[in-house]
């Protein structure tokens, strides 16, 4: 099941640069027994998903509504689309195959087809992209009417030329046209979706490290939309260099909405010397979010929580003290009781 899982890492690599928005049509060819469809796709505006289709029962299921968006795109197209995409399959399983030299077994080639519309309605890049068991291929970029092709078949000058061709035509004449119309009309569809803005609620987090007797402080933001983010990590007000932090990887939350997360580790000996902070630019934000880490490092506690425990254990010691007070209360008058009634 690893290759289906890496299949929606395409997402993240050649995501939509911020001021444009994006078609994305994320393809599945799965070979051997599986309970998956053998063919089937999800369309993807931005990073909403917007279509499914299944292979095995031949329909379309568009997300939040109960019939196709055929007001949207030209269905008569997509039979089209289908049959060549499924045709090409077949080429590209012998090549990757052949490449690979595995025939047996479960295997998935996975293909991504993805156009970007800039702000001024011009036309962005068309890509599209081969993987198969997890491993891109080859890719064919479409951008200002130019072809870029990069593959790591191992195959004949004949049969690559061909392969080429092939995916040149099928993104020239069919796939860049339905992209582009289909793209502008879920714009418009969906304009209220894509268009919301929801501002990071952004914490830095300080944690004791057993491991190495050190730090972590951690920038967390989440809860922001649309998912492009600006989150530094700072010391002393100076940006740490990218190879003391880790994480910074986008993830999304079950809302629709994004977190991402930055770490450093720093020495105990150097905790107290520093000013940690961490800054925030995002679209919701006006300039940008500045969050600094207060602590006393001689005060690993507040004063207000031992406090609260001293009055705790105060109140806790009281009420046990009448408790048992009560309790021997009871116990002297019927042990009188049983005096006289035994009298």
């Amino acid at each position: 099941m690893g290759q289906i899982l890496l299949f929606f890492v395409f997402l993240l690599p050649t995501a939509a640069p911020k001021g444009s928005h994006s078609l994305w049509m994320l393809v599945m060819y799965i070979k051997g027994q599986t309970a998956f469809p053998e063919f089937s796709y999800v369309m993807m505006l931005d990073d909403v998903s917007v279509l499914h289709y299944n292979g095995d029962t031949n329909s379309l299921i568009a997300r939040g509504n109960t019939k196709a968006d055929d007001d949207v795109f030209n269905l008569n197209a997509l039979p089209i689309i289908h049959d060549h995409l499924q045709s090409s399959f077949e080429d590209r399983w012998t090549l990757a195959t052949t490449h690979l030299n595995k025939t047996d077994g479960v295997f998935a080639l996975q293909q991504l087809v993805a156009c970007e519309l800039q702000d001024d309605g011009e036309p962005g890049r068309m890509i599209l992209r081969n993987a198969f068991g997890g491993s891109t291929t080859d890719q064919l970029l479409f951008v200002d009417k130019k072809f870029t092709y990069h593959d790591s078949f191992n195959v004949s000058t004949h049969v690559l030329h061909a392969h080429h061709d092939y995916n040149k035509y099928l993104c020239e004449k069919l796939l860049q046209p339905f992209c582009f119309q289909t793209l502008k009309g879920y714009l418009v569809k969906s304009r209220n979706q894509i268009n919301r803005k929801v501002k990071p609620k952004v914490r830095l987090i300080q944690k004791a490290n057993s491991d190495s007797g050190g730090f972590r402080v951690s920038c967390l933001a989440t809860g922001f939309y649309p998912r492009h983010i600006n989150l530094t990590l700072l010391i002393d007000g100076q940006p740490v260099s990218d190879h003391e932090v880790t994480g910074g990887d986008l993830l999304p939350n079950g809302d629709g909405t994004y977190q991402m997360r930055k770490s450093l580790e720093i020495r105990a000996e150097e905790r107290e010397k520093h000013k940690y902070s961490c800054s925030a630019k995002h679209l919701k934000i006006d300039n940008k979010l500045d969050i600094y880490l207060d602590f006393d490092p001689e005060e690993p506690f507040p004063l207000v929580l031992i406090l609260l425990s001293l009055v705790s254990v105060f109140i806790t010691g009281v009420i046990i003290y009448k408790c048992r007070k009560r309790r021997a209360v009871i116990i002297y008058l019927l042990s009188k009781c049983i005096k006289k009634i035994t009298s």
